[in-house]
């Protein structure tokens, strides 16, 4: 256990120090929340089940019996929600020999902006882990695999590796326009939102919000903007792989995040050893149902 003690910061024992600096910086704003579905829970986890539907009517013949169908069970995907939480520990030989007041009681904002950052990364992780060996949905297989299992067969949400661009991007909106459900029927599925990294932030803009083409000396007009094909661009500043990219549609139950229990803080003193400690603990799930919310591209 590390404990803070007065040799850990001997400067905030002296008098004449005119600044502290690298604890607190400012926080993004939340961006978890624009990708996820963010709900509460009451249990210890929660099972997202898919429904294979039923396939297409078939033709009755005169006099003949009716052709009869059932829906099945599909990927179930479980989410089991996970406690997350820091705490420090303070000598109160230092925090009565501190001269800096406010130095002394930072301790609860550092632990806020710890917690804070922590779960955008948990969040992230879903898409950077969306193509790593081991981190298998319902299905037996990554978020983004060009192998999913449907009762129809085998079914992709892994686009061919390309850089971001027109043509690329042209390319994932028609892949996901041919979207089929489980019984391999085309379901009318559509992007919602772009999701780069910062380093594609004004490439994407470019692409999406030109009245006409981007990088082109033609006057063609940008059919993605006219279209309204991609209402949005968000930006995740915690994805790992800066060339990923990848497109979020509308589907039901695609990115979910489940709150458990809500972030709260307590104080308080060792009777033994006079030492102060104060934590902060929260407990919250996300995970995937409907692996077509996500269309990925690993770029190049």
């Amino acid at each position: 256990m590390s404990i803070q003690t007065r040799s850990t910061l001997p400067s905030t024992l002296w008098p004449g120090i005119h600044a502290f600096f690298g604890h607190e910086y400012a926080k993004h704003a939340k961006e978890y929340t624009r990708i996820f579905d963010v709900r509460t829970s009451s249990k210890a986890y929660e099972k997202l089940v898919e429904m294979t539907g039923l396939g297409l009517a078939s033709v009755k013949a005169e006099g003949a019996s009716i052709v009869y169908d059932s829906p099945g069970e599909g990927a179930t995907n479980t989410l089991t929600h996970v406690t997350y939480g820091l705490g420090t520990v303070v000598t109160r030989e230092a925090v009565e020999d501190n001269q800096y007041k406010e130095v002394a009681e930072r301790n609860t904002s550092m632990l806020t902006w710890s917690m804070w950052t922590t779960k955008e990364i948990v969040h992230a992780n879903i898409l950077n882990r969306a193509v790593t060996a081991g981190y298998v949905g319902g299905d037996g297989v990554v978020l983004a695999s060009a192998s999913h299992p449907t009762v129809n067969g085998l079914q992709s949400n892994l686009l061919p590796a390309a850089d971001l661009s027109e043509a690329s991007l042209e390319d994932a909106m028609t892949t996901i326009m041919q979207a089929k459900n489980s019984r391999g029927l085309p379901v009318a599925i559509r992007p919602v939102r772009l999701i780069v990294g910062p380093g594609q932030i004004f490439n994407a803009t470019r692409i999406l919000e030109s009245a006409n083409r981007s990088d082109s000396a033609d006057n063609d007009v940008n059919a993605i903007r006219a279209l309204g094909m991609v209402p949005e661009i968000v930006v995740n500043h915690y994805l790992d792989d800066p060339d990923a990219w990848m497109l979020q549609t509308n589907v039901p139950e695609g990115l979910i995040s489940f709150q458990r229990r809500a972030i709260d803080y307590e104080k308080d003193s060792d009777f033994d050893t006079e030492n102060l400690k104060s934590k902060a603990a929260e407990r919250y799930s996300a995970g995937w149902g409907d692996f077509r919310t996500i269309y990925y591209n690993a770029g190049n």
